[in-house]
């Protein structure tokens, strides 16, 4: 009888240890997953300043070189020809020739290199604006922590910034993600009320009691 149930605790202890496994594993799972999501999405900034910076860069190459004026100095000139005696009205049209043909290598060229270098510039510039303009993740998660006086849940976050931005389709597990690596980074505090996570600015009031709320949690745990 007592083999009986020292075998049945001990399938209950097993059970016990594989459930909490399991639900640990679940867990890393979500976590792995939100920081695959928030990496693609920096990758994909990085391709998209990767084509605007090759478009500009061709650009440039393409751009015409205006040819100079005049020998350059320091280069291998034949040497002058003694003039064959020939008729002078024959060597007179050729000196005009030769006048004509000087009057149009000098005449200036328009200054196209300086137009395209300014047409390459312009979409650098306004692409430069824009990112200027349009704030970070992390960015909007910080400014949120900070106007907060409440520990605040990533969820809550998440729905909060999906009001204030609608455009930029802002999802709770990469907000999460970013609240974690910013928790990471000292640059934000987290708490745990039970099984809730709420997170708090550094410079919040909340700073002080987060260690303290923490500690009784896991003393809850335990």
């Amino acid at each position: 009888m007592s083999e009986n149930t020292s075998t049945t605790e001990l399938t209950s202890q097993y059970s016990t240890q594989v459930s909490a496994d399991l639900a640990s594993n679940a867990k890393e799972q979500d976590r792995v997953g939100e920081e695959i999501a928030l990496l693609q999405e920096q990758l994909a900034a990085l391709q998209r300043d990767h084509q605007v910076l090759v478009s500009i860069q061709r650009a440039i190459e393409s751009a015409p070189v205006p040819a100079e004026s005049g020998t350059p100095s320091g280069s291998n000139t034949a040497p002058a020809r003694r003039p064959s005696r020939t008729p002078r009205k024959k060597t007179a049209a050729k000196s005009g020739a030769g006048k004509q043909s000087r009057t149009k290598k000098t005449a200036p060229e328009p200054d196209l290199a300086a137009s395209d270098k300014k047409a390459a510039q312009e979409p650098k510039e306004k692409s430069e604006d824009t990112a200027s303009a349009r704030p970070t993740l992390v960015e909007l998660v910080r400014r949120h922590l900070t106007e907060q006086r409440e520990p605040r849940s990533a969820a809550e976050i998440s729905t909060a910034l999906g009001q204030a931005h609608p455009d930029r389709g802002i999802k709770t597990t990469v907000v999460r993600t970013t609240l974690e690596g910013l928790v990471a980074r000292t640059k934000a505090q987290r708490t745990k009320q039970g099984s809730s996570v709420y997170y708090t600015s550094p410079d919040s009031p909340q700073q002080s009691a987060a260690p303290q709320a923490e500690e009784k949690a896991d003393a809850t745990d335990a």
